[in-house]
């Protein structure tokens, strides 16, 4: 299986099926055990810790860096020291493997 964080996203604009639940549940396998699938099946999302406000926003920025890269954008709640951050592929009204590429991408950030 390719490492997610190699692979780079594939544009998707609604002429894909979102992702079976039962594939969903192994590429999350390569995520941090933070990472978690909503209710619904639709999102993938993890909540990250920080010390302060500046590392906090150091994180926002290099999470937008990567969305920037990878042309591909999760939603973001942000506060003093803590950030959510949640992938899903709008296009398709669910998850695709570009989801987990990003999210890869953000578990990068602390190896």
């Amino acid at each position: 299986m390719t490492d997610l964080k190699t692979k780079h996203c594939q544009s998707c604009e609604g002429f894909t099926n979102p992702m079976p639940r039962d594939d969903a549940q192994r590429a999350l396998g390569q995520l941090h055990d933070a990472w978690g699938i909503d209710e619904t099946g639709k999102s993938i999302q993890r909540s990250f810790k920080f010390k302060n406000f500046h590392e906090t926003m150091a994180f926002v920025n290099a999470v937008a860096w990567i969305a920037h890269g990878e042309d591909h954008h999760p939603d973001m709640a942000v506060g003093f020291n803590r950030c959510a951050v949640e992938f899903s592929t709008h296009a398709i009204g669910g998850l695709s493997e570009n989801d987990f590429i990003c999210a890869a991408r953000v578990d990068a950030l602390f190896d």
